[in-house]
């Protein structure tokens, strides 16, 4: 147990593993992301549609679950961790700064808020939560070069990017999302509010010696570290200003173009209803229930 915690003793008299990297794309990679995007998928999917005519406070349930059971997780690996490092301030380089961890915070705003910043918070959760759990888990190569497959840092980080990718589902399909025009200023100032933040602790936060980089690398704004981030990193020859703009200008795109083409779908889904004599009406809020 101490091993998958990585707090074995080591002859230099530090914690850390026994075992080696099995690296980027070894078949324990392979297997481990394959599991969990196929437990993501099925529970997603399965749960989503059975809830699908419960209330908006029974699907509610589903996301509190969510919120508490991803910061659980991640709360431990931070315990963990600053044992393994015998660092009390190593939670400063494991801040929900990074897009996929930013469902750390923006699922349990989604299931605690009200009004208009909750319909946005689901939003967000829709449209990141799966994007960042596929690249967090497939595209994941630094953390299985670093570290055996078949450890904590593997085994959780897989866990509560499933679950991000779990809830965008939920979401999704059973029709929680709004994804209405007049939240979208909202929606974005998260994602650019979040990108601030993370490029600000980058610069700030003390560095990590020994280690590559240095500084924490939050939303990957300073180097692509071997990430898919890598295509954005190359186009701009690794130029300090060109390329963190170019990383957050891609999910602004993204995230605009989101609402853009949902809202397109549901108005042509609205044209189609009613040359067919059908009356489809907007999905009501809460706010408008209470009324």
């Amino acid at each position: 147990m101490l091993e998958f915690f990585g707090l074995t003793k080591l002859a230099n008299g530090k914690f850390g593993f026994m075992r080696k990297p099995d690296g980027a794309w070894s078949w324990q990679h392979i297997v481990i992301v394959s599991v969990f995007m196929v437990a993501m998928f099925a529970l997603g999917i399965w749960l989503a549609l059975r809830d699908k005519q419960k209330d908006e406070k029974a699907k509610n349930k589903v996301l509190i679950f969510c919120a508490f059971l991803i910061n659980g997780f991640e709360i431990v690996k931070i315990v963990v961790l600053c044992i393994r490092e015998q660092n009390a301030l190593q939670w400063l380089y494991n801040l929900p700064l990074f897009l996929c961890s930013i469902q750390l915070i923006a699922i349990p705003m989604a299931a605690f808020c009200k009004g208009r910043l909750k319909e946005a918070c689901l939003d967000f959760v829709l449209i990141f939560g799966i994007l960042g759990a596929v690249f967090g888990t497939v595209g994941a190569t630094q953390i299985y070069n670093e570290n055996p497959a078949f450890s904590m840092d593997s085994i959780f980080s897989a866990i509560t990017h499933s679950i991000s990718g779990f809830a965008s589902l939920y979401i999704g399909i059973s029709g929680m999302k709004s994804v209405k025009m007049k939240n979208l200023p909202i929606t974005l100032s998260v994602l650019v509010g979040f990108s601030v933040v993370a490029y600000v602790a980058n610069v700030t936060v003390p560095p990590i010696m020994g280690t590559k980089l240095g500084y924490p690398n939050y939303m990957f704004l300073l180097h692509d570290s071997g990430t898919p981030y890598s295509i954005f990193w190359n186009l701009v020859g690794g130029n300090p200003v060109l390329y963190p703009l170019t990383v957050v200008g891609i999910f602004v795109l993204y995230l605009v173009g989101y609402y853009l083409v949902d809202g397109w779908l549901a108005k042509r889904k609205q044209a189609a209803a009613a040359t067919e004599g059908v009356e489809v009406l907007p999905k009501a809020t809460e706010e408008d229930k209470a009324a």
